[in-house]
């Protein structure tokens, strides 16, 4: 059976300063490297075949410390752009109270929340899974048919695009999922690659 755990890297220091992070590459807050190591020592018993994270510092720490955490640091690691998180362009390194001030609470809400409404000069949540899913597909999905054991450490938005694949959700439905930071979202599948179930570890 075919394991597949998505990871959103733990807090990073512009989550902890409510900015829009984007593409830029912000590290680990303290408690961003807490949380991935937590998520390690939740990870224990797990036996990696391979892992995939963004190009993004924040990811890629968080799957370091996981890893490390675990004893599993020689496994292969491939890292690409396709799951960065999305690009919020003009917003980037914006405080996300600031933002609303300036340009009002409803259309913020709509930048962050509809599904191809994008922000000035960004991607919408369409974009980010127009790059995201492909790469799943072609590059990831393979793997999980054969039955391999594999983590994804990437992003809010890059692995909720994931999630909405996986589990089947309307464009109104992704909306309201919120992946929380650092905590393991395990997925088990069939021998033709269908999803038998998913949770939170």
């Amino acid at each position: 059976m075919a394991r597949l755990v998505l990871l959103r890297h733990g807090e990073s220091q512009w989550n902890l300063e409510n900015r829009f992070t984007g593409w830029v590459d912000v590290p680990l807050s303290q408690k961003g490297m807490e949380e991935a190591k937590q998520a390690g020592e939740k990870l224990r018993g797990f036996t990696f075949h391979r892992a995939f994270t963004s190009v993004l510092m924040r990811a890629n720490e968080t799957l370091r410390i996981v890893l490390e955490t675990i004893g599993q640091t020689d496994i292969p690691v491939e890292k690409d752009k396709a799951l960065n998180e999305r690009m919020y362009g003009e917003l980037q390194g914006l405080n996300k109270a600031e933002t609303a001030q300036k340009y009002g609470d409803a259309q913020v809400k709509i930048w962050r929340r509809s599904y191809d409404v994008r922000p000035p000069g960004g991607e919408s949540l369409k974009d980010t899974a127009e790059r995201a899913l492909p790469y799943y597909e072609t590059m990831i999905k393979p793997h999980v048919l054969k039955g391999e054991t594999i983590i994804i450490a990437a992003h809010g938005n890059s692995l909720r695009a994931l999630v909405m694949q996986l589990d089947q959700l309307s464009k109104e439905a992704v909306l309201e999922l919120n992946i929380p930071t650092g905590v393991p979202l395990l997925y088990e599948f069939d021998n033709n690659g269908k999803v038998l179930s998913h949770r939170y570890l």
